[in-house]
């Protein structure tokens, strides 16, 4: 056994690339003296001594698969008592010198905390929705506006075939990367996002463009709506499975008479193969993960800045959410017409 141990886990929810990025992680780890040990279901691993032995043998063949071998959790050991010092006792038990943790927001957030409480923690940003400060990209993202965009594209002939309004609601809780970047690739008529409220005055707008289009013989259009868009004056029951795509399905048909069909993608973002850029950009953001733990430069997060891959302090990102810029929203808007 070597003396030198690295823990390794993924927390919150999944995407396509935690796999490519936990072997990647692992093979340049090892090849840095390192034994690896994969911490399962999240933080809770530590809590419910859940753990597995990675090497070369368990982590082959897995580059293409989605979802993670480690299993992931929400649980966050800040906000359960003596959670915290259950995982100080268990990285002590299991002989850990670092920690590499994948994930998004919430579980960024608490791998800043524990560091600041002492733990030596290297930090990887993965989420479809992304929305991570200070990288460009974060795994799964390019997968997740892949599939938004294949769901686009074949929403397209059916409204073209049967003259309708076609929305799809894709997800975006706080931001509207997905919505923004899928639409624009599809050449969708219409694109709602969070950073943009969505008041009735711009649903006569939306109204007319849609009309318009009709005048001029375009007898169908393609909507693209992120989950998290709010539209002012019009409750959205989430609870009650009228979210704001149904919601916003039916005030179009209201205003338009024009036969309105809603999609929701839901949960088919986040699963599956990875494309290639989710891959490559995993396995650079594994490899610098290593190099950091090597280094023992810890309560730092790889990213992506421009071509090159940089690190950043974890407290820099804490608590923080990268917005669609407006310029890359007005470039999509160019085509609303």
């Amino acid at each position: 056994m070597s003396d030198k141990r690295l823990g390794i886990l993924t927390g919150g929810g999944d995407c396509p690339g935690l796999n490519a990025a936990i072997r990647a992680t692992t093979k340049a780890a090892m090849q840095r003296g390192y034994e690896v040990i994969g911490i399962c279901n999240g933080w809770k691993g530590f809590i419910d001594n859940e753990t597995q032995a990675l090497d070369n043998t368990n982590t082959s063949g897995i580059i293409d698969r989605g979802g993670t071998i480690l299993g992931t959790s929400r649980f966050s050991p800040t906000r359960e008592e003596n959670g915290v010092r259950q995982v100080m006792d268990a990285f002590q038990k299991l002989g850990l010198e670092a920690l590499v943790v994948l994930g998004g927001h919430g579980t960024l957030s608490v791998t800043s905390q524990m560091f600041k409480l002492g733990l030596p923690v290297v930090g990887i940003p993965k989420t479809i929705d992304n929305d991570i400060a200070e990288t460009d990209y974060t795994i799964g993202f390019q997968t997740a506006v892949q599939i938004a965009t294949d769901a686009l594209d074949r929403l397209r002939s059916t409204a073209e075939s049967h003259h309708r309004a076609m929305i799809l609601e894709v997800m975006g809780n706080s931001t509207g990367w997905i919505a923004t970047y899928a639409g624009m690739a599809n050449g969708a008529d219409a694109i709602l996002i969070p950073e943009i409220p969505f008041n009735e005055e711009k649903l006569d707008r939306l109204c007319e463009l849609l009309q318009h289009r009709i005048k001029r013989g375009r007898n169908f259009s393609i909507i693209v709506v992120a989950e998290g868009t709010r539209l002012e004056g019009r409750p959205v029951v989430v609870s009650q499975c009228k979210g704001v795509g149904e919601v916003l399905g039916e005030a179009v048909q209201e205003h338009t008479g024009l036969e309105t069909r809603v999609s929701v993608l839901g949960y088919i973002q986040r699963g599956g193969t990875p494309v290639a850029y989710d891959r490559s950009l995993a396995i650079s953001f594994g490899v610098k993960a290593a190099e950091l733990v090597e280094k023992r430069l810890y309560g730092q997060m790889v990213a992506l800045q421009g071509n090159r891959v940089a690190t950043v302090p974890l407290a820099e990102v804490e608590g923080r959410v990268k917005t669609v810029p407006l310029d890359v929203y007005r470039t999509a808007e160019i085509f609303f017409y």
